[in-house]
């Protein structure tokens, strides 16, 4: 990539919009040497190779302007940097400078066109909304694969195209993983992109620019307000993603917060439910440790569906799948074999059979809705006794932990409580807070 003719574009661009669009970013110019040939890019100085563009962003915790020196000398060609830095750089920097009023707005701009636009020629189907988004994930690209499709999958879990798998850092990869996987996934010959798009990703511009092709909302329930604060600003950002999709929203009207997105645009929205019953919901549906057996009612009409995940939770996540499917042109026959085919998401609802003569069952269920409707699902296959083991993770929303203690005693037999992932905080702190919303003698505590 020209540096010059990147700026010349950008500027270009710029001019095109109105004052509103102009609110996060301004004219750039290029101090120094005009011809640069950018490589690679790059945000952590520890990535930087000779010929890359180093971009110091600021974080909450690390400021990338303190290692500018440190991308120098490991040979960045250029450097962006917030135009506030850039006075103590101009006079003795010995690379290009370019120095703009936001790096990471002016990062959203930079990226798509450094890998050429890549998302521009890729199928983007985004999920999001707090429990479920993976395992519907997971069952949208098992059906669109089945289907024929060349795939690719970002969630929490993995990261898959062609022939590999990578682990999940993330839910949804920083803008430049991002676009460089959209880009990886371009050469592949990836015609659909299933992918999980959290808040955080949609609050800090991950997938600015991204136009979606369809979009999903699973539910809206307390999560991430360490973060998002308030939940009227937790579903404003999850609301930024239908804004940015072509198609069909696929969204769960059960939910109150689907409901009010609904009103948004109804013309757009195809919905999912079991009370509220207007494009997809069940006829009936049984659920049993074995699986699903279910009769739905689709906008191309019935289909039977036969599922080995369990639970009403999973109703909700295989609607809500087969909403994107018939939005893609998948024929009920493929829908059927889709569903079917797929046996398990690792992490949730996951049977562990090593012989014993009990059933065990792993979920990453993480907030107090989450728990509540696995443990309702657990409950309804009428088990003897459920004995329910789980943690709640440090330095994230605390409110939710006597939430996640309410849901267990609701159902469970015995309750244990145990560390996970404690961070900065004091373990033993963490479940004293737990315990505040379980008003139970049923608890076994165990420390760290």
């Amino acid at each position: 990539m020209n540096l010059g003719q990147w700026i010349a574009d950008f500027n270009n661009e710029l001019n095109k919009k109105d004052g509103t669009d102009k609110k996060h970013v301004a004219m750039i110019e290029l101090l120094g040497k005009k011809n640069i040939n950018i490589q690679d890019i790059a945000v952590d100085s520890r990535a930087v190779a000779p010929g890359s563009l180093f971009v110091a962003l600021k974080g909450t915790s690390q400021d990338g302007h303190h290692y500018i020196d440190t991308a120098i000398q490991k040979g960045a060609a250029a450097v962006l940097l917030n135009e506030t830095s850039s006075v103590m750089y101009t006079l003795q920097s010995p690379v290009p400078l370019i120095p703009v009023s936001n790096t990471r707005e002016a990062l959203k701009h930079l990226v798509p066109y450094f890998f050429n636009y890549p998302a521009e020629k890729l199928d983007l189907i985004g999920i999001t909304g707090t429990n479920g988004k993976t395992t519907t994930a997971f069952l949208v690209d098992n059906l669109l694969k089945q289907a024929g499709k060349k795939t690719g999958l970002l969630s929490t879990i993995v990261y898959r195209y062609g022939n590999r798998d990578i682990p999940a850092k993330n839910t949804t990869p920083g803008i430049l993983d991002l676009q460089r996987t959209f880009s990886e996934m371009e050469k592949n010959k990836v015609s659909h992109v299933v992918m999980e798009v959290s808040s955080h990703a949609l609050h800090q511009g991950r997938v600015s620019g991204c136009p979606f092709k369809t979009a999903v909302f699973t539910n809206l329930s307390q999560d991430h307000l360490d973060y998002h604060r308030t939940m009227a600003a937790y579903f404003e950002e999850k609301k930024t993603l239908f804004y940015q999709t072509q198609g069909k929203w696929i969204v769960n009207t059960d939910d109150p917060w689907g409901r009010q997105l609904q009103q948004e645009a109804p013309e757009k929205v195809w919905t999912y439910g079991l009370e509220q019953q207007r494009d997809l919901y069940p006829l009936h549906y049984q659920s049993t440790l074995e699986g699903l057996e279910m009769t739905l009612q689709t906008p191309i009409g019935v289909i039977e569906v036969r599922s080995s995940f369990s639970g009403r939770h999973n109703v909700y996540n295989i609607l809500a799948a087969i909403g994107v499917a018939v939005y893609e042109g998948l024929t009920a026959e493929e829908i059927s074999r889709g569903i079917e085919t797929l046996k398990n998401v690792p992490g949730r609802f996951e049977k562990i059979d090593s012989g014993q003569d009990f059933t065990v069952i792993v979920d990453y269920a993480h907030t107090g809705d989450a728990l509540e409707r696995l443990l309702q699902a657990v409950s309804e296959l009428k088990p003897r006794r459920i004995l329910t083991l789980f943690g709640c993770g440090g330095d994230r929303d605390r409110g939710k932990r006597p939430q996640m203690g309410m849901a267990a005693a609701a159902y469970s037999h015995k309750i244990i409580l145990t560390s996970d992932n404690p961070r900065n905080e004091d373990p033993l702190s963490i479940i004293e807070q737990i315990e505040a919303g379980i008003q139970s003698d049923r608890l076994v505590v165990f420390g760290d």
